[in-house]
């Protein structure tokens, strides 16, 4: 994590970006703060001095006592606050907004889960669309300085191009999830040009480690494996992902965060660029930068766990896609970072959590 003086802790005023220089702490207003990146971004905020107003509808997506075990780690802070409320509620979001006047806002809440989006998809509608614009509106209102929110390396969809780059056009979602992901881009540069509100949409690659989802497939292998039940490998195993370990993506979140966007004046309408715009707009991949294959990710797992796994071999799933890999160069250009961390260390890290957290 980042030390006083670098771009997690500046020393006291940010001043990344011509012409924006704020002082430290900040009161900053975190989406999703009950969940997996919502709490880690949220740890970091608090230990730099900033004030957290955490924003949370603690929904039964998964288990709720696992939001509730994460906010644990929060609420002795006296500087963390929490509203439970879903961002889905319009006079409530305004009302909050209002109240608070944050100067930042993280937006980390949304329906999660690509294949979810097969079966419930009204709730994707309700959190990632419904819920975006309420927050849009709230940033616009309110003077926010910034709005950065989790976009997803699903919205690469059906380009097979690697790796995937934010210059890339990305017009081919093949799930619900990813169609809403690519709609919050769409809709924060309207607003970044409507209004001259600055935005940055984070393409979070696939996200592991300690305090992670019951869903995801870290957690669902390892509870497999420990109880004895096979674990179903899709796509026969033939997947390859830019698995990016929690920390790095928490950090990765706070460094852009403390750099608005500004308007790109070499801008060419005539060949214009996905990443950037005219308007105070910018886009950037959060992943690894070194796709590993999906069996060694289980082995790393079977190592740290001191048993080898039962597989139950599968046809790649609807709405998924065989291979991830992100080119980080604008995010490390930007923000002099790019997630680094071996899975091999990232998955004994989630072990040694996981053994601890369920005894």
């Amino acid at each position: 994590m980042g030390q006083p003086g670098s771009g997690i802790f500046p020393s006291g005023r940010i001043c990344e970006n011509a012409g924006f220089c704020e002082k430290l702490p900040m009161k900053v207003l975190v989406t999703g703060a009950a969940g997996f990146i919502g709490m880690h971004v949220c740890q970091l905020l608090l230990a730099r001095g900033d004030e957290v107003v955490g924003v949370d509808n603690l929904n039964d997506y998964y288990d709720v006592a696992l939001k509730q075990a994460r906010l644990a780690r929060l609420a002795p802070d006296p500087r963390f606050k929490l509203s439970r409320l879903d961002i889905a509620d319009r006079e409530g979001i305004a009302a909050l907004f209002a109240k608070e006047r944050p100067q930042r806002v993280i937006n980390l809440a949304a329906q999660a889960g690509v294949r979810y989006s097969l079966r419930n998809p009204h709730a994707y509608v309700d959190s990632n669309l419904v819920g975006f614009v309420n927050l849009l509106e709230g940033c616009r209102h309110n003077g926010v300085g910034h709005l950065v929110y989790a976009s997803s390396s699903s919205i690469y969809g059906g380009n097979e191009s690697m790796p995937f780059s934010e210059h890339d056009n990305v017009d081919h979602p093949v799930s619900l999830y990813a169609a809403t992901k690519k709609a919050n881009e769409l809709m924060a540069h309207t607003y970044s040009h409507l209004f001259k509100l600055p935005t940055t949409g984070l393409r979070f690659f696939t996200v592991y480690g300690p305090w992670g989802r019951p869903d995801m497939a870290l957690f669902l292998f390892a509870k497999a494996i420990l109880e004895d039940r096979p674990i179903d490998v899709f796509n026969h195993g033939r997947m390859r992902r830019d698995f990016t370990y929690i920390d790095d993506i928490a950090e990765g979140v706070i460094r852009v965060l403390d750099r608005p966007p500004q308007a790109d004046p070499a801008f060419d309408k005539q060949v214009p660029d996905p990443a950037t715009s005219w308007a105070p707009y910018r886009v950037f991949n959060i992943g690894n930068h070194q796709p590993v294959e999906l069996m060694a990710y289980i082995e790393a797992l079977e190592q740290a766990l001191g048993k080898t796994a039962r597989k139950n071999f599968l046809p790649l799933q609807d709405g998924d896609v065989p291979a991830t890999y992100a080119d980080t160069s604008e995010l490390k250009r930007i923000t002099g970072f790019s997630p680094a961390t071996p899975v091999v260390e990232g998955v004994r890290r989630f072990v040694d959590w996981y053994r601890s957290y369920h005894g």
